[in-house]
């Protein structure tokens, strides 16, 4: 008996997790753009300079990401590429306040809720999203097409 393997499938709570983590980042870069220099103060828990800093060009691109992610939930499996931007977007974003804000801010608690649980974690989820669109539309792509 010729056993073929199964349709692979996106499940609905991908696209959730893509509009969560889209939205999730807006919101965080949000507050780098408009409330900054408060924001930065805050994440140094007053034993820092902030002086200097480019929060707003940080929030700016963080919103960017932050709409890309949102936007490939849509389409998760046909806009692939828009994932892989995400993906890339954050680890920029993880980068930048690593080598960028942190000699500044100093590593503390806050300063680690930030990198770790805003930039770094989502990566996870991210990655593991992209890899299963990427099995469904090799998937597709493969399958013969219909006249």
């Amino acid at each position: 008996m010729d056993q073929k393997p199964g349709f692979p499938v996106f499940p609905m709570h991908f696209r959730g997790l893509l509009l969560l983590a889209g939205m999730y980042t807006i919101a965080w870069s949000a507050f780098y753009k408009w409330f900054g220099p408060t924001l930065l103060n805050w994440l140094t828990i007053g034993n820092g300079s902030i002086e200097g800093l480019p929060a707003t060009y940080y929030g700016n691109f963080g919103i960017v990401v932050g709409l890309v992610i949102f936007v490939s939930a849509f389409y998760p499996v046909s806009w692939v590429y828009l994932i892989i931007a995400g993906i890339t977007g954050k680890i920029i974003l993880a980068i930048w306040f690593t080598l960028g804000f942190l000699p500044d801010l100093g590593w503390n608690k806050r300063t680690a809720f930030h990198l770790i649980f805003n930039e770094i974690l989502w990566l996870i989820p991210l990655v593991l999203i992209f890899l299963r669109a990427l099995q469904v539309k090799g998937y597709l792509d493969s399958l013969p097409e219909e006249k």
